[in-house]
Parts: structure tokens; C-alpha cells; sequence
């Protein structure tokens, strides 16, 4: 396997990389090249949803690849109609465009939102963001993510890409104030035959990399009246919390509200690289031939992929992940409970958690300390640890990881009294 010399030579410093190498996984387990397990919440950052050598999805790439793996979008491929059907049954959505990630899928909401503003004789389209945002790292998803320091030294004159406007997550009179004042032509712009409007409010049901913390109703409520009243299109970024990690299929149904786009990746193809824009109404027929395309997106062996993802999710998954999810939150609050000092939180839905840690305590070190101990997790932000399994993780694995995560915590508390 590659060495991290190898790696300091060839490869680009865009990752800080913890000092283990996987070889291999099964189920929720992961072996390194020192014959160490670890038990696997982090499932690539919320991507296998099935685990790791999942022998359906095995056989569904095996299958594709022996046949054919990729053709061209300008010809039809069937399993991309397919799985396009099974996410608009299983959606609020009428139509899909396929792409390869998350951030792509960002992008393709990002154009039809100018496109379908633009429709309506609007020249200067803005999207309403909210802060602490994340939304990818290709420069108009990185221009709609509220966070300063992903923006530092890609920046024209000091400045991201034009058009998009912070509000605070949660906050309903924020969020209208912001909007009122955006969706109206400033007089020296007006005299100049500009009009400024509201292209979208654009939102992750629950922000995951700005720290676990899901959406609230009445807020929601609000963004998706005023998009109505004005014309403007609600999008839920899904991305993370999509495709039943919530425990639901989606996490806008846990708010009660009907976006008009909705994008996704991450699980939709358990770890094979794929992303979706799913539109409804008419949000779903604004882009034409040649306005929006992708060489990979939506190919026969991604799509292969998704759809057996599609089917193990429609045979039961969501009920696995909400019992699960429950178990896991409650063990997570009783270690709360036991180390008053440590955490302040615990919060999420399903099987996206989060623990907040007190300060001075880092949500790095403690990562660090669970994965010599043989559990993987990832941060969220400086304070808050992040527990994303496959949705396919057991009664046992779930209380093995709140063991070896309340040892970590213990031994924090010990060392801080040094016991």
C-alpha cells in the first residue's frame, strides 16, 4: 500500500490525514496495515450507507462492469431512468439530473435558480444562504457556504462569487428581514434597468459540517411561504442527511415542508461516486439541451450502484436506522450525563449525531483518542464529534462505540483532575 512518504511526495497537501492506512472492510469494520480493526463510524463521511463489502452491492457493480460501465449521456441508459423513477416516487420531485457529487449537484441548483430568476426578467438573482453553512468546495458552492475561513485566498478583490447573501440558520426574523431587503431593486440600480429579486433560499435540513444542528419547522415554514409568495425556489441541500440517514427518507420530511429542488450524493450510491438534482414542477424543466451537463453523470455503473441502494433502503432500512439512531443517542446522552464537565450537547436525527464538547475540550483530540482505541469518528467544527455509521450497524456495534467513546471521556475527566 502507499506510504505517507509517497504521499508527501506525490500527492497534494489537501487533506490532513490521520496516520493509519485501510486495506480492507466488512460490515462496519475496517483493518489497517497492522492487522488493527476499527469499527467504522465515520462510513466514508456519511457515504456507505451499506457498509463496506456489502455483497448485494458487490454483485449489482459486478454485474454493470462485466456489461458496460460507462456510455455517454447523449444516448439513453437504463438503469439512469430507473433510478431517476425511483427517486421521484420516493420524493417530492418530477425530474432528476445526474451528476458525481455533492458539490455538483450544488452547482446544477445554484445555475437553475439563476436560470429560472433570469425567466422572470430578474438580472441580478440572489440566493439566500444561511451561516455556518456548508455546501461544497467547487467555487459557486463554496461562494453559497456562510463559513469565512473555507473562502480564505480564493477570493476576487476580497470577495466570492456575487449573488449570495447570509442569514442566520434557525432564526425566522432574520431570515425575513434578510429576504425582504434582497427581493428589491435598489434605486440607482432600478434607474439603470437592473432587477434585484430572490432567485432561492437554499438550505441543509440539517447543517453537518457546521455542526450538527438540525433545521427547525418554524423556520422552514417561513422560507418555503416566502418562496411561494415570490416566486423563488426553496432547495434542501440533502447531501449528508439525504437517503435515509436522518431516518427519514429525506430530511425536509422531518419539517414538514415541500422544497422545489433537492440535491444529493454521498449514500445515494454507497460509496461509488454519484450526485442528483431532483426538481418538481416547473423548477424541473428550466435547464435545456446544453445548459447543464456532466461527462460521468449518471452513468451505468453509478446508477447500477444507486439502485441497489434504492432497493435495500425500500426493503426496511429506514427502520434499522431510527432504532439504531434512538439507541445510539440515548447511550451518547447517558455519557453526557456522566461527564456533566465534558459535553454540552448531544443533538441530531437518526444516525447524523453530533456531541458538543465543552471548552477547552477539541473535538480533534477526542477523535484521536477513539481511533487508538479502535472506533473511527469524524469532527464537525472545533467542538463537536461527529457519529455517522452505515445505516446497516448492529445493536452490538452501536454500544461498543459509546463504550470505547464514554473510556475516551472518562479519561479526559481523569487526566483534567489528574487522577
Amino acid at each position: 500500500p502507499p506510504t505517507p512518504p509517497q504521499f508527501d511526495q506525490y500527492v497534494q497537501t489537501t487533506y490532513g490525514r490521520y496516520p493509519i492506512t485501510i486495506t480492507h472492510g466488512s460490515g462496519c469494520k475496517l483493518y489497517d496495515t497492522n492487522g488493527k480493526t476499527y469499527l467504522d463510524f465515520v462510513a466514508g463521511i456519511a457515504t456507505c450507507c451499506l457498509g463496506h463489502s456489502n455483497p448485494g452491492l458487490l454483485s449489482a457493480i459486478n454485474t454493470q462492469m462485466s456489461k458496460l460501465h460507462h456510455v455517454s449521456n447523449l444516448y439513453y441508459i437504463p438503469s439512469q431512468g430507473q433510478l431517476a423513477e425511483w427517486l421521484v416516487k420516493n420524493s417530492e420531485g418530477d425530474k432528476v439530473f445526474f451528476c458525481n457529487s455533492g458539490a455538483e449537484a450544488n452547482e446544477g441548483a445554484i445555475k437553475l435558480a439563476r436560470k429560472h430568476a433570469h425567466s422572470r426578467g430578474v438580472t441580478d438573482p440572489v440566493i439566500i444562504t444561511a451561516f455556518n453553512s456548508f455546501h461544497g468546495r467547487t467555487l459557486g458552492a463554496l461562494s453559497a457556504t456562510q463559513q469565512p475561513k473555507y473562502h480564505k485566498g480564493f477570493t476576487y478583490g476580497g470577495s466570492m462569487l456575487s449573488g449570495f447573501v447570509g442569514t442566520v440558520y434557525n432564526d425566522p426574523s432574520d431570515l425575513n428581514r434578510v429576504f425582504k431587503r434582497m427581493n428589491r431593486t435598489p434605486w440607482w440600480d432600478k434607474v439603470r434597468g437592473r432587477k434585484r429579486r430572490v432567485a432561492a433560499i437554499m438550505l441543509e435540513t440539517l447543517q453537518g459540517e457546521g455542526g450538527i444542528t438540525p433545521g427547525k419547522k418554524e423556520y422552514f415554514s417561513l422560507a418555503r411561504s416566502l418562496c411561494t409568495d415570490s416566486g423563488a425556489l426553496l432547495i434542501t441541500d440533502e447531501v449528508q442527511v439525504g437517503m435515509g440517514r436522518s431516518g427519514k427518507l429525506w430530511g425536509y420530511e422531518n419539517l414538514s415542508v415541500i422544497p422545489d429542488v433537492i440535491t444529493t450524493a454521498k449514500a445515494l450510491g454507497g460509496g461509488v461516486p454519484i450526485g442528483a438534482m431532483i426538481a418538481r414542477g416547473e423548477a424541473s424543466t428550466v435547464l435545456g439541451p446544453g445548459e447543464h451537463a456532466t461527462t460521468y453523470g449518471g452513468n451505468p455503473l453509478a446508477c447500477a450502484a444507486g439502485l441497489e441502494v434504492a432497493k435495500v433502503i425500500s426493503g426496511g432500512l429506514l427502520d434499522n436506522v431510527n432504532e439504531r439512531g434512538n439507541q445510539l443517542k440515548k447511550g451518547l446522552e447517558d455519557v453526557m450525563s456522566s461527564n456533566p464537565n465534558e459535553i454540552s450537547d448531544v443533538r441530531g436525527w437518526g444516525l447524523l449525531l453530533g456531541v458538543e464538547l465543552k471548552e477547552p475540550y477539541m473535538a480533534g483530540d477526542v477523535v484521536g483518542r477513539c481511533m487508538k482505541k479502535g472506533l473511527l469518528l469524524v469532527p464537525a467544527g472545533l467542538r463537536v464529534v461527529r457519529f455517522v455509521p452505515p445505516l446497516v450497524v448492529g445493536e452490538e456495534e452501536v454500544d461498543e462505540a459509546v463504550k470505547i467513546f464514554r473510556e475516551v471521556v472518562e479519561d479526559i475527566r481523569k487526566e483534567e483532575k489528574g487522577e
